[in-house]
């Protein structure tokens, strides 16, 4: 039923945000009579952000329609390779006509970017994509709305995101870099995991961003409030069914406007001060910084929904059995073992303001993959970075990313892999180390 409700409400909220829209230009254009008045500037910045609190968010395009390869603009255009129903895998493939572009292109790495599924789309990424481009070829797992999807195409659990996870890397094969953001850490291990004990190949690396390995470590908010909670706790209060407006009506989920009350309710001072800079932007004029504002929530308050299923599995395995990190989880009955891995360096990274993820719990992922040799155990600590900051933004730009793109760069030949590298060097010194990028500018600490 509160889905239904929520919908009347948008419904009910949907002309007047069109009508606070159209005020807030009728208050600002140089030719209206309106613009002349007392207060204009106020009355429409008013009417903006009425506008924007009132009106739903749609998920936004990537738009990434360009990115520079050594100096040289080339086109980006989006591929769909592999399309699922809860799942489409992306490639931003780029053209070039200019020679030295080309040859650079293929010889550069190929990463797979594992996105979230947890309330925001794939799109929440576009800054982690955008700057890999330069130098890689890029693969993104693009996460399907669940109210989008009808219920013929049947329910998907974690073990099916598992199944994705393999599918996309078997597709891409051998050369691919994984990354994975945040969630996706716990079902991309598995999933390597599984590839290792069944003998297939893995990918030249692994690195993991932000993400639940061990939730018991440093347990935030949200991981007190996953694992305090019972699972019949959240099938009775936050799972309900998708309504009959919608392609995938019936089908049980977990709504993306329930999220984002979560996401909101996380930190409400911060977000309520947010807005009003915006509106005091408008009155100054400071179209800069108003735009700045809305792309952020454009994406920010676009949500989607998760299947029941799959989350439910997701609350059960990681926050209430931790079955990854006691060796208890089993995918389609077959144990996930990351100890079978022994051919894929790990990097690990982790924000020091991280209020998602707690410190430890990504890094947790090198106690479990002890048949990777630990000179090819990397972890990156970035000094200042919340949850957001390690894939998003100038601390990204600056200080993650070179660490990820000299990691990968590391180990992108044939032959170089963790086994292959022959007897590593002050193996009791492994997780000290300085970082990879050593001319990299940056704030945080890193170490090997």
């Amino acid at each position: 039923m509160l889905y239904q409700i929520y919908e009347t409400q948008r419904a009910l909220l949907a002309p007047f945000s069109e009508f606070a829209g159209a005020s807030a230009k009728l208050y600002r254009h140089p030719l209206s009579p309106f613009a002349q008045l007392p207060m204009a500037q106020r009355v429409s910045a008013a009417f903006d952000l009425a506008q924007r609190l009132a009106k739903e968010y749609e998920k936004p395009p990537f738009g990434i329609d360009s990115v520079r390869v050594d100096g040289v603009a080339v086109a980006v255009q989006e591929q769909v390779p592999i399309t699922r129903p809860f799942c489409r895998l992306l490639r931003f493939k780029r053209f070039t006509d200019d020679p030295r572009a080309l040859e650079r292109m293929k010889t550069q790495p190929t990463v797979l970017v594992v996105a979230p599924l947890s309330g925001h789309h794939a799109t929440l990424l576009r800054d982690t994509v955008r700057s890999l481009l330069r130098e890689h070829k890029v693969f993104v797992t693009d996460w399907t709305d669940a109210r989008m999807v009808p219920l013929a195409a049947g329910p998907f659990h974690l073990d099916d995101y598992v199944a994705y996870v393999q599918e996309f890397i078997r597709h891409i094969g051998a050369n691919v870099h994984v990354i994975s953001v945040c969630q996706p850490t716990v079902p991309t291990l598995a999933a390597v995991s599984l590839m290792a004990s069944g003998g297939e190949f893995t990918p030249r690396t692994m690195t993991m961003m932000g993400g639940p390995i061990d939730a018991r470590k440093s347990p935030t908010s949200v991981d007190n409030l996953a694992s305090n909670k019972s699972a019949g706790w959240f099938e009775a209060n936050v799972i309900f069914r998708v309504p009959p407006n919608y392609p995938g009506a019936g089908r049980r989920v977990y709504p993306g406007f329930l999220q984002h009350a979560g996401f909101v309710a996380m930190n409400p001072d911060r977000h309520v001060s947010s807005h009003y800079d915006y509106f005091k932007d408008l009155i100054r004029g400071d179209g800069e910084s108003a735009e700045a504002h809305r792309q952020f929530y454009d994406e920010y308050n676009a949500v989607l929904d998760m299947p029941a299923e799959y989350y439910l599995d997701t609350i059960k395995t990681v926050f209430h059995d931790f079955a990854l990190v006691n060796g208890t989880w089993r995918v389609d009955g077959r144990p996930v073992r990351p100890q079978d891995i022994a051919d894929t360096p790990l990097l690990t990274i982790e924000g020091e303001l991280d209020d998602i993820s707690g410190a430890g719990q990504t890094a947790a992922a090198h106690g479990l993959c002890t048949g990777v040799p630990e000179a090819h155990h990397f972890h990156y600590d970035v000094e200042g970075a919340g949850h957001y900051g390690i894939f998003s933004g100038r601390r990204w730009r600056e200080n993650v990313y070179p660490e990820v793109k000299a990691f990968i760069a590391r180990y992108d030949h044939p032959g170089q892999g963790a086994t292959a590298a022959g007897k590593p060097a002050r193996t009791a010194q492994a997780l000290r180390r300085p970082a990879l990028a050593r001319s990299a500018p940056r704030r945080g600490s890193a170490t090997r």
